[in-house]
């Protein structure tokens, strides 16, 4: 796969099959997408090219409400590299882009620059200013400047449309279980391991605290989670907690790991976490000892449901 930072480093003599999108969490719809694209470009020799967005859109266009995003950059590269995709231009969202007039964004950029016989859409597509065309813009176009449009309907999970939002709003509220059903993987957090103030150790559950390296990513609701992560190539699992540590009056918000079983150091390394099971909401406790006592059956909790997953 070719990564092009831009449309204008963008060059190809060949024809493509395009879809367009930001994309946030590249999940089982965007998949089905991708899947599709390819098929198309084999079966009629054209490059397969996807145009995608960063920062996503939204947070240009309404900066009073900036969006928290299910992958960084770097996460949303590797899932496009693992649908075996041609081209993926990552284009910088800006004012003046969001303001293009719809036909001469689609002249200008997918069919002179990007070289567009078939473009592969949702049927929810928006394009130009103010979002103002539409798929049904896009097949007059289409019509106007000989390319096809190929319309991929709603994927549907248990009867309930597969969306970014959809995905966004149950790990906001915990429902881990939901969002990575609607994703088609683990969804997980990255970053570095820093020091933190040992309280976990003095308990019996030592804890490796997260610093996350991308300001934008989307962190679940307050609470504690059943993990696992891969560490010299073993899977490891855990309990994580997220949330400001009430017991111990702390005020700043931390992402903390205890990994079972697990004695190695891990400080100033970069560790990669899977979510898998919201166990209960971040609860005040009224001593170290009852919190110790929670913890415990916590980790008792955890062992069971990883037999389950074993």
């Amino acid at each position: 796969m070719e990564i092009f930072k831009s449309l204008d480093e963008f060059q190809s003599e060949k024809f493509s099959i395009l879809t367009i999108g930001t994309f946030d969490g590249v999940h089982l719809g965007h998949q089905k997408i991708l899947k599709k694209l390819n098929k198309e470009a084999k079966e009629n020799n054209l490059e397969s090219t996807v145009l995608t967005f960063f920062p996503h859109p939204r947070t240009i266009l309404n900066p009073s409400k900036p969006l928290k995003l299910i992958n960084s950059i770097a996460e949303r590269i590797e899932l496009f590299k693992k649908s075996q995709i041609e081209n993926l231009i990552i284009h910088s969202f800006d004012k003046k882009f969001s303001e293009y007039d719809p036909e001469k964004y689609v002249y200008e950029i997918l069919v002179k620059q990007l070289n567009a016989k078939i473009i592969l859409i949702g049927y929810d597509h928006k394009f130009g200013k103010n979002r103002s065309a539409d798929i049904k813009d896009l097949i007059e176009y289409g019509k106007k400047y000989d390319f096809n449009v190929v319309e991929i309907k709603a994927e549907e999970l248990n009867d309930i449309a597969i969306s970014s939002t959809k995905i966004r709003n149950s790990i906001n509220e915990g429902k881990i279980n939901i969002a990575n059903a609607y994703l088609g993987y683990d969804f997980s957090i990255y970053g570095i391991v820093v020091e933190g103030n040992s309280i976990g150790k003095t308990l019996g559950f030592p804890t490796a605290n997260i610093k996350v390296n991308f300001d934008d990513k989307l962190i679940p609701k307050n609470g504690v989670y059943l993990v696992y992560s891969y560490i010299d190539n073993k899977k490891v699992f855990g309990m994580m907690n997220i949330g400001i540590k009430p017991t111990i009056i702390e005020s700043k918000k931390s992402i903390e790991v205890n990994l079972f079983n697990f004695n190695k150091n891990l400080y100033d390394k970069e560790i990669r976490v899977y979510l898998t099971e919201f166990l209960r909401d971040e609860v005040k406790f009224s001593s170290l000892e009852e919190l110790k006592m929670q913890l415990e059956k916590d980790k008792l909790m955890c062992n069971s449901l990883i037999e389950k997953i074993e």
